[in-house]
């Protein structure tokens, strides 16, 4: 079956799948489980004097873990295992999106990733107590992989089934949805843990919410996969070939996307920045619980605040990058993002005022979060070049793997400057010159078409 550019009925399947994913980002990577975990692991607490109220408040106190004779701090246990999960998904998804390209079965591994990331979080459900911690760690990897997997081939189709003039909005649209889909989630859940539940049945009931975001996921992605076509299967190539047509494809644009300068220059940026955004998504649950001493349930409406904002800024980025273009857009939202590091780093848990300025920096990692992330997949999109148009996913799945690598780069130096320093501000603080270097790449790009991109 071919592609339809611009046909409703095709967008509104692919928007729906981040409706349908979403969750997981909100749910399991950022929220409810991050708390969770944190819960399990904390042993004991110890007073600390805030000279500030002149009061006494507890703080959480974690005791390492011991792996195959080696101890690890908690926290970054949990970095390290979504370090090893990017890696595992940078490995496998070039290969896999060629051989989709060659064979013309992108739904299928999108189909695959997504039933391996909703059941992976529907069995942390059994994650019950610190002594299946490998357990749950193993589990947060697979779903960790089954999400990112499966957005490679979904963001494949961006290209497909949308003109270069509506891949902006189409891409803005997307994480709208995505966002207000895990907002309602994410709110139910809430209800569940905090009113429902009492104190003897809260871990039950948290437990649950796992369940119900592998539900989420996998029910609404069932409307995805029955409205996105099959990609075309290119001629000519026979089973016996498969592997080396697929590693010619993966020659070939491994070259392409170094030779043509705006793409080179595009994903330098790309990747810097894209080090401090995920970095600081994944670990600002665990930040505010241990750094700020948020309860849990300040801690989510924080980042339901986030959310409810990002829906904003996806929409004003969206409009603005046809007033100024994409390259003016992006290289605002980095601007905000150095200040957002910086406000971060010096965030003192001893000021009475603490939780609200909390709330402020996540307020402006709502505004440019969404927006950041919906312009770079567009912008990308756009310049692809027109004769390759058959092998998006191939495409596509460099662009993801840079973006995991750049994941794994910032998740081992956030937990690396934990284990050395005992403090995640430093790792914050880490994260603004990551932004510095991409803002830096962001100016050697530049676009023909000026009234869309530059």
């Amino acid at each position: 079956m071919s592609f339809k550019k611009n046909d409703p009925k095709i967008i509104k399947g692919w928007v729906f799948y981040d409706w349908a994913n979403s969750v997981y980002s909100l749910v399991i990577t950022s929220t409810i489980f991050p708390i969770f975990y944190s819960s399990l692991t904390t042993d004991t607490y110890k007073k600390i004097y805030n000279s500030y109220q002149d009061v006494w408040f507890d703080e959480p106190i974690q005791s390492k873990i011991e792996i195959l004779g080696h101890f690890f701090a908690p926290d970054a246990l949990f970095s390290y295992s979504l370090t090893i999960s990017f890696i595992l998904v940078v490995l496998s998804t070039p290969v896999l999106s060629s051989i989709a390209d060659v064979t013309g079965t992108k739904k299928k591994f999108l189909k695959f990733f997504c039933y391996l990331g909703s059941f992976s979080c529907m069995a942390l459900f059994f994650f019950t107590d610190k002594s299946r911690i490998i357990y749950g760690l193993f589990l947060n990897v697979t779903a960790s992989i089954g999400f990112w997997g499966s957005l490679v081939f979904y963001n494949s189709y961006l290209p497909d089934i949308a003109t270069e003039d509506e891949q902006d909005r189409v891409s803005a649209k997307g994480y709208i949805m995505g966002y207000a889909g895990a907002m309602i989630l994410l709110i139910l859940c809430l209800v569940l843990i905090e009113k429902v539940a009492n104190v003897e049945n809260k871990g039950f009931y948290t437990r649950l919410s796992f369940i119900l975001t592998g539900i989420w996921w996998l029910g609404f992605g069932q409307y995805t996969f029955s409205v996105l076509p099959d990609n075309p299967k290119q001629s000519g190539v026979r089973k016996r070939s498969l592997i080396l047509s697929s590693f010619s494809n993966l020659k070939k644009i491994q070259t392409e996307l170094f030779e043509i300068r705006n793409l080179k220059y595009f994903l330098f940026s790309f990747f810097f920045y894209s080090i401090g955004i995920q970095t600081i998504f994944l670990m600002a649950a665990l930040f505010g619980a241990n750094e700020i001493n948020l309860n849990s349930f300040k801690l989510i409406i924080s980042i339901l605040l986030t959310q409810l904002i990002a829906i904003i800024g996806a929409y004003l980025c969206s409009a603005l990058s046809k007033k100024v273009g994409n390259k003016m857009v992006l290289i605002i939202c980095i601007c905000i993002w150095i200040g957002i590091c910086i406000a971060g780093f010096l965030l003192d848990k001893t000021n009475p005022n603490i939780e609200y300025y909390f709330y402020a920096v996540a307020g402006m990692v709502g505004l440019v979060m969404g927006g950041i992330q919906s312009i770079s997949r567009s912008t990308y999109s756009k310049m692809l070049p027109e004769k390759d148009q058959h092998i998006t996913t191939t495409y596509f799945s460099f662009y993801d793997v840079i973006e995991k690598f750049a994941i794994i780069v910032g998740s081992f130096i956030y937990g690396l400057l934990i284990d050395l320093t005992g403090n995640m501000r430093y790792s914050i603080l880490a994260m603004s010159v990551t932004f510095i270097i991409g803002l830096f790449f962001m100016f050697f790009v530049r676009f023909k078409n000026t009234n869309t991109i530059n």
